[in-house]
C-alpha cells in the first residue's frame, strides 16, 4: 500500500500528532494529508468564482490585460463576493436553525406524551421561555405550556411578516437600530428563502444591498433559531452548571465497548447516555468480554454531553478521523453537520460501524438507522447492542491509544454566569461590569469556532487565547474552539494561576473560575448575546452590545455556520474577526462594507485576518478604543495581582517577622 504523504501542516495535540504518524505508516488518508496534497483553489478561495448559472462559471480575476473582470451577465467582483457571502450566510443560518426546529418538535412531543423517554428536567427554564414568547402559564401543566412553546417556536419558524419574537430580548437600542435599517426578521425560513432568491441570476446586484439582506438572515439565526434550540435543549436536558471531565484520543478505552457520538443535535446522543447505564445492556457487554460500555464524543454532540452529563470527549472536529483510526472504536454514532464522508471508507479498514442517524444525511456504504423521537429510547438501545456485538470483532493488534487526555471544566450557562457572580437571591453581571470598569479586566472575548487542517490544528487557538488570558481579558469559549484549549489545560481554575494576568488572575480567584469559560456547542453562541446583552443592561458599559469592551474571534474557522454566526454578531454590534484566508479578498469593495460600512449602520463588524498575531493587535486595540469611549481608565495590569491567592503564596515565602510586618505594618514584638 502506497504511504499518504505527510502532510506540511498538522497539528499541535500531541495525541493527534501520534494518531497521525500512524495514519502516515499505515497510508490511510486523513483530513490533515488530503489539506496537504490538495490546494485550495485560488479563485473560489477569494471570492472571485460565480457559479450561478450555466453562463459560467465565471472566474473574475484581474490581470494586466483585464484588471476590471466581470461576468458573461456583466457581475461584478464586488457583486459575486457579496453574492456567495451571502449564500454562505443563509446555509449556516439553515443548517443551525434546522437544528432548532428539529428540537421544537421534540419538545411539542414531549408535551404531548409522544417521546419516549424524554422528559422536562428544567422547569424554571420553562416558564422563563414561556414569557420570552408571552404564553400565560397560571394553571397550566408544564406539558401544556411546552406545547404552547413549540407551537410559537414554529410560528418564528415559519413567520411571513412582522417580527421574530426573540429580537426583544436584544437591548433596546440595538432593536431600534435594526428597525431603522428594515433587517429586524421576519421569519427564519423566510430570510433564508429571500437571500437565495435575491442571489439568484438577474436579481439583487448591489453588493451593498445583498449584505445587508445577509445581516437579516444571520438575526434570524442568532436570534431566532440558534438561541431556541439552546432555550429548548436546556428545557429537555438540562440548564449546564459547572463540572469537570476529560477530554482528548486517551479517553479511549482498551478493555470496553468505546461508542463515539460525533454531530450537533443532542437528542439522540442524550438517550445514548442514558441507555450506556442501564444495567442490561453492561451485563451484556461484560458478556462479550468488555469490562463496560465507554462513551465519548468529538466535536459538538460531544460539547452537548459534556456540558450537561459530563460525557468525555475525544477532541474537536478534525479528531473525528484520528479516533477510528486507534483501532478501538465499536461504532461512531453521527446526525448531523462537519461529518465527513471519508469516515465511511476509513472505517472499513478497521472494525468501527459509522451509523448515520437523521433522516437528512445518508453516508454511502454506512449503516443507517433513522432516529425517530418517538421511540428514541428504543433506538439507541439498538444502536448500543450494535456496537456491544461488534467489541469481539476489534483486532487485538490494532489498537493504539494514545495517553494523552487532560481534565476540564465546563458548563457555564448565562444563567450560572449571572448565579456565581451575585448569588442564588441577587444573581447580577454587576461584579464583571465592575471588574472592567476599574481595569481588573481589559475587556471580554469570545473565541470560537472550528478546526481548519488549512492551518495547524489548536495553534491560532490556543495562541490567540494565551495572549488574550495575559492581557487579563476574559475569555468564553464554543464548540471545537473550546475543546481546542480544553486539550492543552487551559479550561481548568489552575490556569489562572499560569496564563492569567494580574486582574483576571484575581477575578478568577475570587470567583472560583477557570479564566476560560467553556458556554457550550456552537449553537450555544446564542448565549454569548445574552451575555453581553446582560452586562449592556446592568449599566456602566454603555446601554448597547457595540459599547462593551469585547471582540469575537474565530481562528480556524471552515464551515458556513461560523460565517453566520460571525455575521449575527456584527449586526448586534461586536467586532468580529475570522482567521485562515478571506474569502472576500478579491473585493476590495466588499470588505470595505463589512468592516467600515457595517460598523457605520450597525456599530459591528467583520474582517478576515489570516494572521493570529495581526487579531490580537486589532484586538487590543479595539478593545481600548471602546474603554476609552466609555471614559474608562486605561489599561494599566500593575494596579492589580496583589491579592487573593498569589498574594498568600507571596506571603509565604517571606520569613515569619518580614510576614508579620507586612500582614500588620509592625515588627514582631521582641521576646
Amino acid at each position: 500500500m502506497a504511504k499518504e504523504p505527510a502532510p506540511k501542516v498538522q497539528t499541535i495535540d500531541p495525541a493527534a500528532l501520534e494518531v497521525l504518524k500512524r495514519a502516515e505508516e499505515m497510508g490511510y488518508s486523513t483530513a490533515f494529508s488530503r489539506a496537504a496534497k490538495t490546494p485550495a483553489c485560488p479563485i473560489g478561495e477569494t471570492g472571485a468564482c460565480c457559479q450561478l448559472c450555466n453562463m459560467g462559471p465565471c472566474r473574475l480575476v484581474a490581470t494586466k490585460a483585464n484588471p476590471d473582470p466581470v461576468g458573461v451577465c456583466g457581475a461584478t467582483r464586488a457583486t459575486v463576493a457579496a453574492r456567495n457571502m451571502a449564500r454562505h450566510i443563509a446555509a449556516g443560518t439553515a443548517s443551525h436553525s434546522d437544528h432548532g426546529r428539529d428540537l421544537i418538535f421534540t419538545l411539542e412531543a414531549v408535551g404531548k406524551g409522544e417521546a419516549q423517554g424524554y422528559e422536562l428536567r428544567d422547569i424554571p427554564k420553562l416558564y422563563a421561555v414561556a414569557g420570552y414568547f408571552g404564553i400565560k402559564t397560571d394553571g397550566k401543566k408544564p406539558e401544556q405550556i411546552a406545547v404552547e412553546i413549540a407551537q410559537k417556536a414554529i410560528a418564528d419558524m415559519a413567520g411571513q411578516k412582522g417580527e421574530i419574537t426573540y429580537v426583544k430580548r436584544a437591548p433596546k437600542k440595538r432593536q431600534e437600530i435594526w428597525r431603522q435599517l428594515g433587517i429586524v426578521p421576519r421569519g427564519i425560513d423566510r430570510e433564508v428563502v429571500d437571500i437565495l432568491h435575491r442571489t439568484h441570476m438577474g436579481d439583487d446586484q448591489d453588493a451593498e444591498h445583498i449584505l445587508l439582506g445577509s445581516l437579516r438572515t444571520a438575526l434570524a439565526d442568532g436570534w431566532g433559531g440558534s438561541m431556541m434550540a439552546t432555550d429548548i435543549s436546556d428545557i429537555l436536558f438540562g440548564t449546564p452548571a459547572p463540572l469537570r471531565t476529560r477530554v482528548n484520543i486517551g479517553v479511549l478505552k482498551d478493555d470496553e465497548v468505546n461508542i463515539v457520538v460525533h454531530g450537533h443535535e443532542p437528542t439522540l446522543s442524550e438517550m445514548i447516555v442514558r441507555v450506556v447505564n442501564e444495567p442490561e445492556l453492561i451485563e451484556y457487554a461484560k458478556s462479550k468480554g468488555a469490562k463496560g460500555i465507554n462513551l465519548c464524543g468529538v466535536c459538538c454532540t460531544s460539547n452537548e454531553t459534556l456540558m450537561r452529563q459530563g460525557i468525555p470527549s475525544a477532541g474537536n472536529d478534525l479528531n473525528q478521523e484520528l479516533t477510528i483510526i486507534t483501532g478501538a472504536v465499536e461504532a461512531m454514532i453521527v446526525d448531523v453537520q462537519c461529518v465527513m464522508q471519508a469516515l465511511q471508507d476509513l472505517a472499513t479498514k478497521f472494525h468501527t460501524k459509522l451509523i448515520t442517524t437523521s433522516p437528512k444525511v445518508k453516508i454511502t456504504g454506512a449503516t443507517h438507522i433513522e432516529f425517530d423521537e418517538h421511540h428514541a429510547l428504543d433506538i439507541a438501545r439498538q444502536i448500543v447492542r450494535i456496537a456491544i456485538d461488534n467489541y469481539p470483532n476489534r483486532p487485538r493488534q490494532q489498537v493504539q491509544i494514545p495517553s494523552h487526555l487532560s481534565d476540564l471544566v465546563a458548563g457555564f450557562s448565562h444563567e450560572y454566569i449571572r448565579y456565581m457572580l451575585g448569588g442564588t437571591l441577587r444573581g447580577s453581571f454587576r461584579p464583571l461590569n465592575d471588574a472592567i470598569m476599574t481595569g481588573r479586566l481589559r475587556g471580554v472575548a469570545g473565541v470560537v469556532g472550528c478546526n481548519n487542517p488549512r492551518v495547524t490544528q489548536d495553534e491560532a487557538h490556543n495562541y490567540i487565547v494565551k495572549e488574550f488570558l495575559k492581557n487579563d481579558i476574559l475569555v468564553v469559549q464554543t464548540g471545537c474552539g473550546a475543546l481546542a484549549n480544553a486539550k492543552y489545560g487551559l479550561l481548568l481554575g489552575e490556569a489562572a494561576m499560569e496564563y492569567a494576568g494580574p486582574g483576571l488572575r484575581e477575578v478568577c480567584e475570587a470567583i472560583g473560575i477557570p479564566p476560560i469559560l467553556h458556554l457550550g456547542s456552537c449553537v450555544d453562541n446564542t448565549r454569548i448575546l445574552t451575555v453581553l446583552t446582560q452586562m449592556a443592561s446592568e449599566g456602566g458599559l454603555g446601554d448597547d452590545i457595540s459599547d462593551i469592551p469585547g471582540v469575537g474571534i474565530a481562528p480556524e474557522w471552515m464551515s458556513e455556520k461560523a460565517l453566520a454566526i460571525g455575521a449575527y454578531f456584527a449586526a448586534s454590534g461586536a467586532y468580529v474577526l475570522f482567521g485562515v484566508n478571506s474569502p472576500i479578498s478579491n473585493s476590495e469593495e466588499v470588505e470595505k462594507i463589512m468592516s467600515e460600512g457595517w460598523e457605520k449602520i450597525v456599530g459591528g463588524k467583520m474582517e478576515f485576518v489570516p494572521d493570529p498575531q495581526e487579531i490580537v493587535r486589532r484586538s487590543l486595540a479595539h478593545i481600548d478604543a471602546k474603554r476609552a469611549a466609555l471614559k474608562l481608565p486605561a489599561y494599566d495590569p500593575t494596579k492589580f495581582g496583589k491579592s487573593g491567592d498569589w498574594r498568600m503564596r507571596e506571603l509565604l515565602k517571606m520569613p515569619f517577622p518580614e510576614r508579620v510586618k507586612a500582614l500588620y505594618g509592625m515588627p514582631v514584638a521582641a521576646e
